[in-house]
């Protein structure tokens, strides 16, 4: 028998909307002197979410493997008319594997270096392969390489960031996935990895209550990524936009009861939190668990 869905009866969104609108973020500069460190950083939804962040005041720590497209992308913001209005914005750039230990602790070192603290962390490095077989007809190298980097990437820059995170009381927003919550064929590597992320990010927020820990799902979106399996390519109908704009909302102070939890940017936030909230908070909700419906 096929699981149930996993998911929540509210409003589905696919680009954004007035309750996670980033607008006042850009005006106001709400993250003015706040220090972002971003990994995966260098295209897509790291680079989305890197620019809503500088739009809105924040200096920005990117890594990624790749020195010639970090500096494309710190160019980029350097450039937009909202940042270069706002004159404060610093952005340094990091190449680093988040598969290899030493690179994560010399850029986070490098960062704090730099900056002098960290008060937001977006895991949001990732890998996906072309899932077109059971895992059994598959390459276990390939296999194991999408749990390492979806898992290991993410431990390893928690586990060099908490400590400056727990000082400032800050963030670490986890890239997740649908897929973390669902079983589809052939997907077991990426399902299995994010699935992982949900409970190591429960940890997060149980060894580490000063900081704010939510794993979610960024939509559906044509990326770098999502191209490696061209039969998805009809459901990515998401932007680019939505999940930058959640992650504003995320490290905002106005979802701070999520922390330790799952959320799927698509969800409608006030939907929720007037539906469900009060049953997520007092059932413990929105994490990994067995569960018999009644």
């Amino acid at each position: 028998m096929p699981a149930p869905p996993e998911d929540l009866p509210v409003t589905l969104h696919h680009d954004i909307y007035p309750g996670i609108d980033p607008t006042s973020h850009f005006k106001n500069k709400t993250y003015a002197r706040k220090i972002v460190l971003i990994t995966g950083s260098s295209r897509g939804i790291g680079q989305e979410i890197a620019l809503f962040y500088a739009r809105s005041g924040a200096s920005l720590a990117l890594l990624a493997r790749d020195q010639a497209s970090l500096d494309v992308v710190k160019e980029l913001i350097l450039k937009d008319e909202e940042v270069v209005k706002d004159g404060s914005v610093r952005v340094e750039v990091f190449v680093a594997d988040v598969c290899d230990v030493k690179e994560v602790e010399g850029a986070v070192r490098g960062a704090v270096g730099k900056f002098g603290k960290l008060d937001i962390v977006v895991a949001n490095a990732g890998k996906a392969d072309l899932y077109d077989r059971p895992f059994t007809e598959d390459d276990p190298e390939k296999w194991w390489k999408t749990v390492e980097v979806n898992l290991r990437g993410v431990y390893n820059i928690a586990h060099y960031s908490l400590p400056y995170l727990d000082k400032t009381s800050g963030y670490f927003i986890i890239t997740s996935s649908l897929a973390a919550q669902a079983r589809f064929p052939f997907l077991s590597p990426y399902s299995v990895s994010k699935h992982a992320v949900g409970r190591l990010n429960e940890y997060i927020a149980l060894e580490h209550p000063k900081v704010k820990s939510i794993a979610f799902h960024p939509g559906a979106i044509k990326t770098a990524i999502t191209a490696t399996n061209p039969s998805m390519a009809q459901y990515c109908i998401d932007t680019l936009q939505l999940p930058a704009a959640a992650v504003l909302r995320f490290t905002s102070g106005k979802a701070d009861w999520l922390s330790g939890r799952y959320f799927n940017a698509n969800w409608d936030f006030g939907e929720v939190e007037e539906r469900f909230r009060g049953r997520i908070v007092e059932d413990g909700g929105l994490v990994s668990r067995l569960a018999v419906l009644l």
